[in-house]
């Protein structure tokens, strides 16, 4: 077998040629392609790994947030039911305490008119024995000696004059009108000059008395000035037994 190297030289020339030519044009340009597109992908998916992570992440943070949210509405509606639990204890005890003020109210009203009625009826009780009283005195007077009505007030009248203040019975009859006599029936003269008598001896100087009937007063005497009054008679005795029978009704021990 003859084998002819120059051709075998330029075969294998060519063949080289070819594989630089193929290296040169094909591979790299392919090489470049593939590693360009593996870091394309590569990118991609550090991409996607990233976007994924982001995800999670915003997941995550919508889960705590929607989480804070759900304790916070429940705080919220705790607040609201102690809130409200509170207000209602609050009317609650306000509407009590209104009721109560008003109970209050209207006992002390009903025991008020209960009192007034039970005054008024005690007024009109002790004017009606008051009223009765009157009248049997000045019946029984009517059986008695005109005299009776009077000489037997004077000297309390005196007596009563002698207990004023000294500078109220100085003033009596400074105006010089003189003093008004009230008496339940007309005076003598001699009942009269024993009245002035008497008061002046209380008073260490003369009046002049104006004597008046009144039979209101049933008996005794009643010394009326522009100063002062006084007065002995039972017209006063009723007055002052009446003050006592309303107040001793309207104070019951």
């Amino acid at each position: 077998m003859h084998i002819d190297w120059w051709t075998l030289g330029l075969q294998t020339v060519n063949a080289l040629i070819l594989i630089w030519l193929l290296a040169r044009f094909l591979f790299r340009p392919v090489a470049r392609m593939v590693a360009e597109r593996q870091q394309a992908a590569a990118s991609l998916m550090n991409d996607a790994a990233a976007a994924k992570a982001e995800a999670g992440a915003a997941q995550a943070q919508a889960a705590a947030e929607m989480a804070r949210l759900a304790q916070q509405r429940g705080q919220i509606l705790e607040a609201a039911a102690a809130e409200a639990a509170a207000l209602k204890a609050s009317l609650e005890s306000a509407a009590h305490a209104d009721a109560d003020r008003l109970r209050a109210a209207a006992q002390a009203e009903i025991d008020a008119m209960r009192r007034d009625a039970a005054q008024s009826d005690a007024a009109r009780a002790s004017q009606l024995a008051l009223d009765i009283a009157a009248r049997l005195l000045d019946r029984l007077f009517d059986h008695l000696p005109p005299q009776a009505r009077v000489a037997g007030f004077i000297d309390g009248l005196a007596a009563a004059l002698a207990n004023l203040p000294d500078a109220t019975r100085a003033q009596l009859d400074n105006g010089g009108d003189g003093l008004r006599l009230v008496a339940a029936r007309a005076l003598s003269g001699d009942e009269l000059a024993s009245c002035r008598a008497a008061l002046a001896q209380v008073l260490g100087r003369e009046v002049v008395l104006e004597a008046s009937v009144d039979p209101a007063i049933i008996a005794g005497l009643e010394l009326e000035a522009p100063h002062a009054i006084v007065r002995n008679s039972f017209r006063d005795d009723l007055a002052h037994l009446k003050t006592e029978l309303l107040g001793h009704d309207t104070h019951p021990a």
